[in-house]
C-alpha cells in the first residue's frame, strides 16, 4: 500500500476497502480471542458500503478536509490490522476496544469534513459511529496465554504503525463548523473541539480568535437539547481554564442565553446552574443576572427541585445574589424568605425598613406566611416596633399585620410579647405615633382570635375604654377583637367582668351607627354577651333597643347582621310574658317569617345562622303553656316553616324547630277534643283523620305532626350521622306516645320505619337521648307485634348498653330488657 498523502482520493478510499477487508478476515481467522474478534468483524464490515459511496461522489474527490479525514480513518485501519494479527498480548481487549473508540472519532471527522453528504450516507455513519463509541468489552473474561510474546507483539504493533504519521482533523475546519454546521456536523465539531482542548492542542489565544465564545452562545439559541448540553458542559471546560474566558461570558447578552437553559432538560439545567454558579465569581455577573427576566424565579425553582446536585447549585448562587437587596426582594416574591429575613435580622436600619415594606405590600398565600413563619421574620420585626424608630415602627407594624392572617403567625406574636406593646400604643396621644394605631388595632384584631389571648387578663377591659377614644376603623378592629375574644370557650369570666363594667351601655349606642362594619361588629358582640344573662337582658335593652334590633331585621341587607340581632331577641328569657307580649306588638313573628320565607336557598354561613336565630325565638311564640299563642304562631304560618328546616337547616335549627314542634304537639290532643266537642254536627272530613289522635286534625288549628308531616324528616335525622337534634327529636315523637294515644303513636312511629332509627340512638346518642329512647321504646314494645319484629335487634344494643353504657341508663335498660323477657323485672344484675 502506497503512502496514503500521495494517493489521490478515489485511490486512498479504494485501500481504504482493501483494509477493510484484511482486518475482516485476519479477525474471522482467529484461534483466540474468538468473541471479541467476532465483534471486530462485524464492526469493520460495516465500513464497505461507507466507503463505496464515498469513492463514488465527484464532489469529495477535490476536498481535501474529506481527504484529511479519510487518512486518519486509514491510519486506525492500519493499527487494528496490526493488534488483530497479534492477539494474544497481555492487554489485548483493552488496546482492541481503544482503538475501536479511535475509529468512531475518525469516521465523526469524517462526517465533519463532509459538508455535502447525503442524508441516507450521513444516518449510516451516524449509527456506525455510535456503535463504535459504545463499544466496551469485558477485561476479565479473556485469558492471556503468553506474556512473553504479548510484549513482542506490542512491540511489533508500534513499530508497524510508527512508520504512518497521523493526520489530524484540521482545526480551521473545527471552527467552521461550530459556526456553519447543522446539528450532526456540530455535534462531531463539539466532540473534536473537547479533545484538542482536552489535549492543550489549542490555546486561550485561538479560542479568542476564533471567536468561540459568542459562537457557542449563538449555537446554544438554536441547537436540538443534545449538542445544547456539549455546548454548555463545553462552556464550563472554557471557563474553567482561564479567568479572561469568564469576562467574555459576563455579557449580558451571552447570559441572558444561558438563563433559559435553566428551565430545559434536567442535564443541561443542573450544567447551566453550574456554569453561572462559576461565573458568579465576579461582581458583574452578579448584578447582571438579577435583572434578567425570570432569573432569579428560575433559581428558585431549581432549589425546590429534585435535582440535588441542581438545587445545591441554584443555592448558592441564590446566596451570593442576595447580596444585593433588590436581588433578595426578587427571591422573597419567588417565595424564597431566607434572603429577606437575613436582612430583617442583620441588615442597615434602611435595608430593615425596605425588607418590612416590601413585606407588607406582597400577596402572600398562606403557605408563604407559614414559610416566613418558621424562618424566623416575626421576632426580628416585632424588634423593630419595639425600638424602632417611626419609619421602622410603621413598616413592621404593616408587615406583621400582612403576616396575622395566619393562625400559627398568631401564636407566635402572642409569644413575642407583643400585646402589652400595641395596647401601649393605642393608648398613646403622642401625634407622631398617630399613623400607627391602625395597623396595631388590626393586629389585635387578629391575635385576638386566638385563645392564648386570654393570658393577658386586663386585654378585653383595656380595649372597652378606648373604643370611645378611636376612628372609625379602629373601632371597628377593637369591636372584633373583643368579640373574638369573649366568643373563647374559657372566656366566661373576662364575658362577666365586661358586663359588670358596663360593656352593654357602652355598646348599645353602637346600633345606631351609620358605619354598616362598625354597626356589624356592636351587633355581634352584644350577641356574644347576652347569651350568659338572659334575665338581666331585658333591663339592658328596654323596648327602645329591642325596636332598634327589629328595625335592623327590617332595614339591613345582611344576613349575618339579621342573624345578629333575632339572635339577641332569642335570648331574652322566655318565660317573661311581658317581654313576649312587647315582642308581639313590636309584630316581631310576621317579619320573622317573612325572613324566613325570603331567604336564599343557597347555604351560607350567615344563613345558617339566621334560621338558627329565628327558630330560636320560634321556640317562645310555641310556649305549649299559652295555647292562644301557639295559635297565632301557627295562623302565621310557623309549622310549615319548622317541617322544612327538620330536612334543610344545620344541627342547631333542627334541634331548635324539633323542640318548638314539640311544644306544639303538646296541646294536639286537648285542641282535638274541643274541636270535636264544638264541631261534632260537622260531617268528618277523611283527609283530616289522624290515625295516631283518633280524630279531625288540621296543622292550623292542632298543630298535628302527623298532618304536618313533621316525622319522616325527625325520623330521617335519628338516621343520620349528625347527633345533636336527637334529643328535641325523641322529645317531639315522645309526645306521640302519651295517655291513651300510645298505642297509636307507636303503630304510627313503626309504620314510618322509626323503630330502628330509635334503636340506633342507643349505640351513639348521647346520655339524655338514650333516656328518652329507652323510655319511647318501653311504649313501643308495649305493642306485641313490635316486639316480634325489632325486639331482637334491641336487645343486642341494649345487652351492650347495660354492660358499658352510663349507670344512669341500668334501671330503665334493665326495666326495658325485663319488657323483652330476658331479665326478671328484679334482677339482682343491676
Amino acid at each position: 500500500m502506497k503512502h496514503m498523502e500521495s494517493l489521490g482520493f478515489t485511490e486512498l478510499v479504494s485501500d481504504l476497502k482493501e483494509l477493510v477487508h484484511e482486518v475482516a478476515s485476519q479477525a474471522q481467522n482467529s484461534e483466540t480471542q474468538s468473541e471479541v474478534l467476532n465483534e471486530v468483524e462485524v464492526l469493520v464490515g460495516k465500513f464497505d458500503p461507507i466507503l463505496d459511496e464515498l469513492r463514488d461522489n465527484v464532489k469529495f474527490k477535490d476536498h481535501p478536509p474529506l481527504k484529511k479525514a479519510v487518512e486518519s480513518l486509514g491510519l486506525e485501519l492500519k493499527r487494528a490490522k496490526a493488534l488483530v494479527k497479534n492477539p494474544e498480548t497481555k492487554s489485548f481487549s483493552k488496546q482492541i476496544e481503544e482503538v475501536v473508540h479511535d475509529l468512531g472519532r475518525s469516521l465523526g471527522l469524517v462526517l465533519l469534513a463532509s459538508l455535502e453528504v447525503s442524508t441516507d450516507l450521513k444516518d449510516k455513519i451516524g449509527v456506525l459511529h455510535k456503535d463504535l463509541m459504545s463499544t466496551r468489552f469485558d477485561m476479565s473474561s479473556f485469558p492471556s496465554t503468553s506474556y512473553d510474546s504479548g510484549v513482542v507483539s506490542e512491540l511489533e504493533i508500534e513499530e508497524e504503525i510508527q512508520e504512518e504519521e497521523r493526520v489530524c482533523f484540521g482545526i480551521d475546519d473545527v471552527a467552521l463548523q461550530l459556526k456553519c454546521g447543522d446539528d450532526e456536523q456540530l455535534k462531531y465539531a463539539l466532540l473534536e473541539l473537547n479533545e484538542l482542548i482536552g489535549d492543550k492542542r489549542v490555546s486561550s489565544e485561538w479560542i479568542n480568535d476564533e471567536g468561540v465564545i459568542p459562537i457557542l452562545f449563538n449555537r446554544l439559541c438554536t441547537s436540538n437539547s443534545g449538542n445544547r448540553l456539549s455546548i454548555v458542559q463545553l462552556l464550563r471546560t472554557i471557563a474553567s481554564d482561564n479567568a479572561d474566558n469568564k469576562e467574555k461570558m459576563a455579557d449580558v447578552g451571552l447570559l441572558s442565553v444561558l438563563v433559559k437553559s435553566l428551565v430545559r432538560d434536567e442535564d443541561e439545567r443542573r450544567e447551566a446552574v453550574g456554569l453561572l454558579l462559576d461565573l458568579s465569581g465576579l461582581q458583574s455577573v452578579r448584578r447582571r443576572l438579577g435583572r434578567i427576566q425570570g432569573c432569579i424565579v428560575m433559581l428558585v425553582a431549581l432549589l425546590n427541585g429534585d435535582d440535588a446536585v441542581a438545587s445545591r447549585h441554584a443555592g448558592k448562587l441564590l446566596k451570593a445574589l442576595s447580596s444585593n437587596t433588590q436581588n433578595a426582594l426578587h427571591m422573597a416574591e419567588a417565595g424564597y424568605f431566607k434572603p429577606l429575613v437575613q436582612y430583617l435580622k442583620e441588615g442597615s436600619d434602611m435595608s430593615k425598613i425596605l425588607m418590612a415594606t416590601a413585606l407588607s405590600r406582597m400577596e402572600l398565600t398562606d403557605q408563604s406566611r407559614a414559610s416566613l413563619g418558621e424562618v424566623g421574620a416575626i421576632e426580628p420585626l416585632v424588634g423593630m416596633f419595639s425600638t424602632g424608630k417611626l419609619e421602622a415602627k410603621l413598616s413592621a407594624l404593616s408587615a406583621l399585620q400582612n403576616l396575622s392572617n395566619l393562625a400559627e403567625n398568631i401564636q407566635r406574636l402572642i409569644s413575642s410579647g407583643i400585646v402589652a406593646s400595641l395596647l401601649q400604643l393605642l393608648f398613646s396621644v403622642t401625634s407622631v405615633l398617630m399613623t400607627l394605631r391602625e395597623p396595631a388595632s388590626a393586629i389585635l384584631a387578629r391575635i385576638a382570635q386566638s385563645e392564648s389571648i386570654l393570658v393577658n387578663q386586663d386585654v378585653a377591659q383595656q380595649m372597652l375604654s378606648l373604643l370611645n377614644l378611636s376612628s372609625p376603623v379602629i373601632q371597628n378592629h377593637l369591636l372584633q377583637a373583643l368579640n373574638s375574644i369573649a366568643s373563647h370557650s374559657r372566656a366566661s369570666k373576662v364575658r362577666r367582668r365586661m358586663k359588670e363594667n358596663g360593656a352593654f351601655q357602652l355598646l348599645l349606642p353602637f346600633l345606631m351607627e351609620t358605619n354598616i362594619k362598625i354597626r356589624s361588629s356592636a351587633l355581634n358582640l352584644l350577641y356574644t354577651l347576652s347569651k350568659d344573662l338572659p334575665e338581666e337582658l331585658t333591663d339592658q335593652l328596654g323596648e327602645t333597643y329591642i325596636k332598634i334590633l327589629i328595625n335592623i331585621m327590617l332595614s339591613s341587607t345582611l344576613d349575618s347582621e339579621k342573624a345578629a340581632a333575632v339572635g339577641i331577641l332569642g335570648h331574652l328569657p322566655i318565660s317573661d310574658k311581658k317581654v313576649t307580649d312587647m315582642l308581639k306588638r313590636a309584630n316581631l313573628l310576621p317579619i320573622l317569617v317573612s325572613l324566613m320565607t325570603s331567604r336564599s336557598e343557597i347555604s351560607t354561613e350567615p344563613t345558617c345562622w339566621l334560621v338558627e336565630s329565628i327558630t330560636g325565638v320560634f321556640i317562645r311564640f310555641t310556649n305549649p303553656s299559652d295555647k292562644k299563642l301557639q295559635l297565632y304562631s301557627a295562623e302565621q304560618g310557623v309549622i310549615p316553616l319548622l317541617v322544612k328546616s327538620l330536612s334543610s337547616g344545620s344541627p342547631v335549627a333542627k334541634s331548635r324547630a324539633a323542640t318548638s314542634l314539640a311544644q306544639l304537639s303538646q296541646n294536639s290532643s286537648s285542641l282535638k277534643k274541643s274541636r270535636a266537642l264544638r264541631w261534632s254536627c260537622v260531617p268528618p272530613s277523611a283527609d283530616a283523620f289522624c290515625e295516631v289522635h283518633g280524630g279531625q286534625c288540621l296543622v292550623k288549628s292542632t298543630f298535628c305532626l302527623v298532618k304536618a308531616g313533621a316525622i319522616s324528616p325527625m325520623i330521617q335525622i335519628l338516621e343520620g350521622k349528625e347527633r345533636e337534634a336527637d334529643e328535641a327529636v325523641l322529645g317531639a315523637l315522645a309526645t306521640l306516645l302519651h295517655d291513651e294515644i300510645w298505642e297509636n303513636g307507636s303503630n304510627y312511629i313503626a309504620k314510618k320505619s322509626g323503630i330502628p332509627a330509635i334503636i340506633k340512638v342507643l349505640e351513639s346518642g348521647s346520655i339524655k337521648a338514650q333516656e328518652k329512647a329507652l323510655w319511647i321504646l318501653e311504649k313501643i314494645f308495649g305493642v306485641e307485634e313490635h316486639i316480634d319484629k325489632y325486639g331482637e335487634s334491641a336487645q343486642v344494643v341494649l345487652i351492650d348498653l347495660a354492660q358499658q353504657g352510663d349507670s344512669r341508663l341500668k334501671s330503665a335498660t334493665a326495666k326495658l330488657l325485663a319488657q323483652l323477657e330476658l331479665l326478671q323485672v328484679q334482677s339482682s344484675y343491676f
